[in-house]
């Protein structure tokens, strides 16, 4: 009975058309893919002014700190309370307002980064039906492709087809 099972398998194997399979390091392809270049390359420039301006309130917040310190030793108990109560508050609605900064510039990076990886994936699939692939497959650290010959790797000829797509 094996044997028939073993049988049946090579005969499907046989008959069935040849399929033509790719693979795409995808870690090579998006390192080199210059539009995801160029976003991160925007997106850190942003990030390196929110830390400059998160480093610039942090100071201004602390000199005031230190002035009110000063300030509250020539004041009653509840005065000193009072204004204390009031710096605490402040800090925590500069602190909320650099968070949310923070949060927006992440949210809007990971928009753009899927734009990005969902236009590689389309380009990847129009590559594969003009040229008559069956399968690419996805290959680099993750990825589902083990070991590949030089002769199925797509990855170079596609990330010329994305940069010069960018290009224009």
């Amino acid at each position: 009975m094996k044997n028939v099972l073993w049988f049946v398998v090579i005969l499907l194997m046989a008959s069935c058309e040849q399929q033509k399979i790719g693979f795409v390091d995808n870690v090579k392809l998006m390192d080199e893919y210059q539009e995801k270049i160029d976003v991160e390359a925007k997106f850190k420039t942003k990030a390196d002014a929110l830390t400059k301006k998160r480093d610039s309130i942090s100071q201004a917040f602390q000199i005031e700190a230190q002035a009110f310190q000063t300030k509250a030793q020539n004041m009653s108990q509840t005065k000193a309370q009072e204004e204390y109560n009031l710096m605490q508050q402040k800090g925590q609605f500069i602190g909320q307002q650099l968070q949310q900064e923070d949060q927006q510039l992440q949210a809007s990076g990971q928009t753009e980064m899927d734009s990005i990886v969902s236009k590689v994936k389309k380009e990847i699939k129009a590559y594969g039906k003009t040229n008559g692939y069956t399968y690419i497959l996805g290959g680099g650290d993750g990825g589902s492709v083990l070991y590949g010959t030089d002769a199925n790797d797509l990855t170079d000829e596609i990330i010329k087809i994305l940069n010069d797509k960018y290009k224009k």
